[in-house]
C-alpha cells in the first residue's frame, strides 16, 4: 500500500528547485552558445538565442509543477492550449533547438543530471561535428539578386553580359512594374550562381555602372 501510495505523492523542497532550475539554465546556455556559434543564416535574432535558454529553465520548473500528478498534468495541457503561437520557424535547425532545450529542460526538471548535462555535451558534439561537414550540393550556393531600374529608355535585358562573366547560371524569377508610364521604375530579380563568390561584390559594382540602373541589391537565399 505504501508504494502505491508513493506513486501519488511528488515531494520537492526549495534546494531541489534551486538545483533544478541552475541545472537547466546552465545547460540552455550552452546550448544558446551552441546556437549562436554555428549560425547560418542571415535573419540571427538574439530574441531566439536569450528564449533558448529560459524555454529549458521554464521546462524543468513545469515538470516540477506537473510532478507525478495526473490531474496537474492535464490542467498544464489545458493551460498551455490558450497559447498561440504566431511566429513561423522558417529554419529546420531552429525547430531542432527548440526540441533540444526542452528534453534538457525536462531532464534538469526530473533531477536526471547527468542526463541534462551528458545530452547537452553530447548532442552539442555531435551536432558541431555534423556542421563542419557541407551537406550542400556543390556549386549549388544561389544568391538573389534584385536591380531596379528606369523603366523608360533601358534596354530589355542589359545585365546579360555580365552574367555571362560572372556567373555560372543566372535565372529571371521576377518583373516588377512601379509608377506610371511618365515616371515608370522596373524591378527585376534574378537567382545567380556566382563562379566566385568573392566576385559578389564586384558584379553589384559593374551593374551599377549600367545608365538606367538606380539600385543593386545581392542576397543569399537561404531557402
Amino acid at each position: 500500500m505504501n508504494d502505491i501510495q508513493s506513486i501519488f505523492t511528488f515531494s520537492i523542497t526549495v534546494t531541489d528547485v534551486f538545483g533544478n532550475v541552475l541545472v537547466a539554465m546552465i545547460c540552455g546556455f550552452l546550448i544558446a552558445l551552441l546556437y549562436k556559434h554555428t549560425y547560418k543564416g542571415l535573419n540571427y535574432s538574439s530574441a531566439f538565442t536569450i528564449s533558448i535558454i529560459m524555454l529549458t529553465m521554464i521546462t524543468a520548473i513545469v515538470i516540477m509543477v506537473i510532478g507525478n500528478n495526473l490531474a496537474r498534468a492535464f490542467g498544464m495541457v489545458g493551460a498551455m492550449s490558450i497559447i498561440r503561437f504566431r511566429t513561423a520557424v522558417k529554419d529546420a535547425s531552429d525547430i531542432m533547438f527548440i526540441f533540444f532545450a526542452l528534453a534538457i529542460g525536462l531532464a534538469a526538471g526530473v533531477k536526471l543530471y547527468s542526463i541534462a548535462f551528458l545530452g547537452t555535451f553530447m548532442v552539442g558534439g555531435a551536432f558541431l561535428l555534423v556542421n563542419q561537414f557541407s551537406f550542400s550540393l556543390s556549386g549549388k550556393k544561389e544568391f538573389l539578386m534584385h536591380i531596379t531600374t528606369n523603366g523608360n529608355g533601358i534596354a530589355d535585358n542589359p545585365f546579360g553580359e555580365l552574367f555571362g562573366s560572372y556567373c555560372r547560371r543566372h535565372k529571371l524569377v521576377n518583373v516588377k512594374t512601379i509608377g506610371d508610364e511618365f515616371d515608370q521604375i522596373m524591378e527585376y530579380s534574378y537567382y545567380i550562381n556566382l563562379k566566385s563568390e568573392d566576385k559578389g561584390s564586384e558584379l553589384v559594382a559593374q551593374l551599377r555602372k549600367i545608365d538606367g540602373v538606380h539600385q543593386v541589391n545581392l542576397f543569399f537565399d537561404e531557402d
